[in-house]
């Protein structure tokens, strides 16, 4: 019978399992490949993370801005007191506080709506307002003479009142005097029971006949239609 000698006295019996310490086996070229993988992935990811976190950054970066403090109409020259700041995410356009002195002073191109934000665009040496062959026209409208909550923007006809209209001889005859356009503006009366000043941007073509319409009242028009009623 044969047997092999080892260090420290042991002896190798042939085909039996060694019990000495373990050597890690042999890392392959397919295993290296595959740390490499690895760890390039964590890189990866480790990139990405801080990219989020700077277009996170500066995505959600807040700047102080200015909007309107209140109504302000055409040709109005800007004051301190007609303008606030307040701070909202940046945004293109928009005038910022740092920018505040090149808005005073200057006026109102279009008409100006409290706590909207103020573009460069709006204010200029002179008025841009009104465009191009349209005419504002203010109107006196005495209490029942227009909805109570009438408000810029909304498409609406002038039309003569009760008392204004015994000159006309049918409805007809009253709708073809009726003269449409858009309210720019409304100004509450100065006292109890009296007129309020609700001025319509209208074809210039049409002003005149708007402005002398006897006790004009003001319909608001369908969203989806522009005729008179």
């Amino acid at each position: 019978m044969s047997s092999s000698a080892v260090k420290g006295g042991g002896v190798r019996v042939p085909g039996a399992r060694w019990s000495g310490p373990e050597q890690p086996p042999p890392v392959t070229g397919v295993r290296r490949r595959r740390l490499g993988w690895v760890w390039a992935g964590v890189g990866a990811v480790a990139v990405s993370a801080v990219g989020f976190t700077l277009v996170a950054q500066e995505v959600g970066e807040r700047q102080q801005v200015l909007v309107l403090a209140r109504d302000v109409p055409v040709g109005w020259v800007l004051r301190p007191g007609d303008l606030r700041a307040v701070e909202v995410t940046a945004d293109t356009g928009v005038v910022r506080v740092t920018d505040r002195a090149t808005v005073l002073g200057r006026e109102a191109k279009v008409p100006l709506v409290a706590g909207s934000l103020l573009s460069a665009g709006q204010v200029g040496a002179s008025a841009g307002f009104p465009p191009k062959g349209f005419s504002q026209v203010a109107l006196a409208v005495e209490p029942g003479g227009a909805p109570p909550d009438l408000a810029r923007g909304e498409r609406v006809a002038i039309l003569a009142g009760p008392a204004g209209a015994a000159v006309a001889d049918d409805e007809e005859e009253q709708a073809a005097s009726a003269v449409a356009g858009t309210v720019t503006g409304v100004r509450e009366p100065e006292s109890a029971g009296g007129p309020r000043v609700v001025t319509v941007l209208v074809e210039t073509g049409a002003a005149r006949r708007a402005a002398q319409l006897e006790h004009p009242r003001v319909v608001v028009l369908p969203a989806e239609g522009r005729e008179a009623p």
